[in-house]
């Protein structure tokens, strides 16, 4: 592997994948958003995580947003389990994990510990507001954690929502092939506008290589499908965009709307998948009105030792006067003449049956949108 390439976090590439070995252990059942948290931890997707949280490392996210050897880390990987399965686990040592009936990994169990939901809520999401979707999907976990190591020796299949997943060691295999120096990565839970391609091209100017990473996971409802994601980047790539400049991969993790926190994660899995610079948009993983608009790009003022550098574009926004797509350092013109874009926007447009012009989304997305039976997360 190329040494011009940036460390992995905490500089090594996790790998936790492996044969399975013991056939004699209890088995429990986990959701399948645990199980994908496992895989991510497996493929080193969440360097330098070789596990589920111990209590020390658990509390010293909330409290400082650092594991406990003091490595950059702001969101709690963890896995719940009720409080009478926490006593029967207590003394297995190693347990197999199994989700949707298919056992896939193995815990070593290093310690069961309680823990109180309102710390996780104010630390990680800031509100303890039952409306936060983050909030709420917590509201619903179990009374115990389990932390330890482990391994996984079975994947989930590829299918259609796979098809472009790939690991830390092949988008690094794949950089140094293309000979990259400088990456940028850019995350997303929604269908591309033009106002999304106009801040990637200008990342382009700048860049090697665009490293475009949509999120695909469990999201609220109202957000895009992650199938209509998948094919309307696809789409985009295709026919806008040079192929030997872009890498587009999907990242495989539940989306959790915790804003500035999130925004750090999202930066560190990024540079586990290689990337030098990671762009964070207006209220990046934020939902409602829970985060200052550009809370998500002023807390990386807190992380000068993440490496990964964070950019950050001014709003593009469709001047009618300007007759293009400009940001506040190109355009003089006034907000009459400024035509703003986002998710929400889109969405709303799709329900209302309106298609999107030609220079808010390109056809060929409106089309997928239109086409699509349910554009929607509904439940």
């Amino acid at each position: 592997m190329s040494t011009n390439l940036i460390l992995p976090h905490g500089g090594k590439l996790i790998n936790k994948q492996a044969k399975r070995n013991h056939d004699d252990l209890k088995t429990f059942e986990v959701s399948p958003d645990i199980r994908t948290d496992a895989e991510n931890i497996s493929t080193g997707v969440f360097s330098p995580l070789e596990g589920f949280l111990t209590q020390e490392d658990f509390l010293n996210v909330l409290k400082e947003g650092r594991l406990s050897n003091g490595i950059p880390w702001t969101i709690p990987i963890i896995v719940d389990v009720k409080k009478e399965v926490a006593g029967h686990m207590k003394d297995l040592g190693d347990i197999v994990l199994r989700s949707d009936g298919q056992e896939f990994a193995i815990l070593h169990v290093d310690e069961i510990y309680a823990y109180n939901k309102d710390d996780i809520a104010t630390a990680v999401y800031g509100t303890n507001d039952f409306n936060h979707p983050g909030v709420n999907r917590l509201s619903k976990m179990h009374e115990f954690l389990v932390g330890g190591k482990m391994e996984v020796f079975q994947m989930k299949e590829h299918d259609k929502i796979q098809k472009f997943r790939m690991h830390p060691t092949e988008t690094r295999a794949e950089i140094v092939k293309r000979g990259w120096k400088t990456v940028v990565g850019f995350q997303t839970r929604n269908v591309p506008h033009v106002a999304h391609e106009m801040l990637q091209k200008a990342a382009l100017n700048m860049y090697d290589g665009l490293f475009v990473n949509p999120l695909i996971g469990k999201k609220k409802i109202g957000d895009f499908t992650d199938s209509l994601i998948i094919d309307a980047y696809e789409s985009l790539i295709m026919n806008y965009f040079p192929k030997n400049r872009v890498l587009f991969s999907t990242i495989h993790t539940l989306m959790r709307y915790a804003g500035p926190r999130e925004a750090i994660h999202h930066a560190i899995m990024r540079k586990n998948f290689g990337c030098t610079h990671f762009i964070v948009g207006r209220d990046h993983a934020g939902v409602g009105d829970y985060y200052p608009p550009f809370a998500a790009q002023e807390i990386f003022n807190e992380y000068p030792d993440l490496e990964i550098e964070p950019v950050v574009f001014p709003s593009f926004y469709f001047c009618k006067t300007c007759m293009s797509y400009a940001n506040e350092k190109t355009c003089p013109h006034g907000a009459e003449s400024k035509e703003e874009l986002s998710g929400t926007m889109i969405r709303k447009m799709v329900n209302s049956g309106k298609v999107p012009e030609k220079h808010l989304m390109r056809p060929e997305i409106s089309d997928l949108i239109l086409r699509s039976e349910k554009p929607f997360v509904v439940d």
